[in-house]
């Protein structure tokens, strides 16, 4: 069985917060109605209501749901491999895990290993993030690739792959993201004739605006101009927030509010997958938040999962644990499957 690259671009994604410096601004006319308060407003505080979670009723994250992205856990996959990390993360309560390069500097391994230590330790491959291009035509991206790109992530069985990065191939204007929406739908084609689902992973800039059009918000471009029946979602829960903070005003200053669940609640079936990170609101900070461990920030978990576990079919969205610069990423990881396991359906928020 050939073996997978890496992926070419991960150690792009935890600048593309900065990527562009568009004039924060809003189309509040495109959000549905009710735009609400910041997660820092309401939101309740992980960290004060521990007990609170332990209310009667199912388990908020459905057995068989959890996961992680394992690019949280790259530094142990390096040191002590896939196989001992897999081992860790059953023992956490984890279900699935997400890929972010299929080596993760550990050297030789084939796609057909990775899945028998994925079989032994009773988890499950939910999904890849890859390129999405690049002036390589050898690289291993969408673009470049495709045919191989869907072949690995058919060989690990992954019901869904897609990419982390953001429609910035033709720039940050209305029509530069048009063109990405067209590459993205023959993407999702393409995944779907295989079975599976192509995706789009976000981090705050997708909500800022374009700079032809200061009054475009660029996720709802991407949204009207992809088919939601060939591309899919991952929203990132905490750069979502995030990007509420930066981009919650119009580049005149005036108020243009959006509430990142309203997107998923409005189209519950584009979002398949989700990014559960948390953030302390910190408004000297540049993001306006400090990542934290998932229970230990502002972010407000039993809002956001009761409101998407109600929705028709809220029992087959997948939580894909991550933290982006842990101290110690195994106790993230056992830390953020215990808190997000002891949310009950309810529960006193």
């Amino acid at each position: 069985m050939k073996r997978a690259q890496e992926h070419p671009e991960l150690a792009e994604t935890l600048r593309r917060r900065r990527f562009l410096g568009v004039a924060a601004g809003a189309t509040a006319a495109t959000l549905v109605g009710t735009a609400t308060a910041t997660a820092a407003q309401t939101g309740t505080s992980a960290r004060s209501d521990t007990s609170a979670h332990k209310g009667r009723g199912g388990p908020l994250v459905p057995r068989g749901h959890l996961g992680i992205q394992l690019y949280t856990l790259r530094d142990q996959v390096q040191s002590i491999g896939f196989g001992q990390v897999f081992k860790e993360l059953a023992r956490y309560g984890y279900d699935q895990v997400e890929f972010a390069g299929y080596t993760q500097g550990t050297g030789d391994i084939t796609l057909g290993q990775l899945k028998r230590l994925m079989r032994d330790h009773g988890l499950r491959g939910i999904g890849s993030h890859v390129g999405y291009y690049s002036d390589d035509p050898k690289a291993y991206t969408f673009a470049t690739n495709l045919t191989q790109v869907l072949d690995d992530a058919e060989a690990l069985g992954l019901p869904h792959v897609g990419t982390a990065s953001g429609p910035w191939r033709y720039g940050s204007t209305v029509d530069g993201w048009k063109r990405c929406a067209e590459e993205f739908n023959t993407y999702g084609a393409a995944a779907k004739a295989r079975g599976m689902k192509f995706y789009q992973h976000n981090h705050a800039e997708e909500f800022s605006f374009a700079t032809d059009r200061p009054d475009v918000r660029l996720y709802d471009v991407l949204l009207a101009e992809t088919d939601p029946e060939l591309v899919h979602l991952e929203m990132d829960i905490y750069w979502a927030y995030v990007a509420q903070y930066r981009f919650g005003k119009k580049a005149d200053g005036s108020p243009a509010p959006f509430e990142p669940l309203d997107y998923v609640l409005r189209a519950p079936h584009r979002y398949p997958l989700f990014h559960v990170k948390d953030g302390e609101h910190d408004e000297t900070a540049t993001d306006g938040y400090r990542m934290v461990d998932v229970g230990d920030g502002d972010i407000d978990y039993r809002r956001f999962l009761t409101a998407v576990g109600r929705t028709h079919g809220g029992q087959r969205h997948h939580w894909m644990v991550e933290h982006d610069q842990p101290t110690d990423s195994l106790t993230t990881a056992r830390r953020s499957a215990r808190y997000l396991r002891s949310l009950r359906c309810g529960g006193r928020g």
